[in-house]
């Protein structure tokens, strides 16, 4: 097993057909004892029980500095180490750049953007003790490609910060033995989209998808356990596409 006896742990992953269950799923069957941190109405201790005995369900808000550290601090009681954060948590909006409002724009960049940061800011001091770890920021091909599916002007900039804001921390913690690197998820068929493009958008975008199909949260998963795992220990400040061809560059 690729994760075997690893303490991995992942923000926003309470949403049954979500990124982050999916990952957490995968993670578990790969042998990671698995930590789901979310919001109260998520129920993250719910879909930690779903995925079997010794897995963890904390309430965390990524937004909240306080909040997180609390996490962390009980993690490490209960396990005593963190080998892997998926920062997962995120939110979008369909916004036209002119009806982005200020409100927006917050809401979307701190859980997006400012929510990797704490999340990271969080788990890093136990990863420099430990010298090793592996952080997976979930961003997205509408970073890549300046928006043009469902999120608005905004959400491309909150997941464009995170690409940069990885390769900085990939930098400054690659000589603690901490890797840090990207996925950028394509079309992925989640409760974030369902039932918001109409058919005959989805057939235009699936003519412009090499592969032929709108993706599933198990096609990121695996590119987000491959690079937690030690398949990737060379690996460090990358972006991995995961796109079905959607974005080629």
């Amino acid at each position: 097993m690729l994760l075997k006896d690893k303490v991995a742990v992942i923000t926003g992953g309470a949403g049954p057909n979500g990124l982050g269950f999916g990952t957490a799923k995968m993670m578990a069957a790969q042998g990671a004892r698995v930590v789901i941190l979310d919001l109260e109405a998520a129920d993250p201790a719910g879909a930690a029980a779903r995925l079997g005995a010794g897995h963890i369900g904390l309430v965390a808000n990524v937004t909240d500095k306080d909040s997180l550290e609390k996490a962390v601090a009980e993690i490490v009681r209960q396990t005593g180490r963190i080998d892997i954060l998926v920062n997962n948590a995120g939110i979008t909006q369909p916004r036209k750049l002119l009806d982005i409002t200020v409100a927006d724009y917050e809401a979307v960049l701190d859980v997006s953007l400012k929510g990797t940061l704490l999340a990271s800011q969080a788990v890093l001091p136990t990863m420099v003790a430990q010298n090793s770890g592996s952080i997976v920021c979930i961003s997205s091909v509408s970073a890549q490609r300046g928006g043009g599916i469902l999120g608005g002007p905004h959400y491309s900039a909150a997941k464009a910060g995170v690409l940069g804001l990885a390769r900085a921390m990939a930098r400054d913690f690659g000589p603690n033995g901490i890797r840090v690197n990207c996925v950028t998820p394509g079309l992925i068929a989640t409760d974030i989209n369902k039932g918001k493009i109409p058919e005959e958008k989805r057939g235009a975008i699936l003519e412009g998808i090499p592969l032929g199909r709108i993706g599933e949260p198990a096609d990121v998963a695996g590119c987000v356990t491959f690079l937690a795992s030690d398949l990737a220990k060379y690996v460090t400040g990358v972006t991995l596409d995961c796109n079905g061809g959607m974005l080629i560059h």
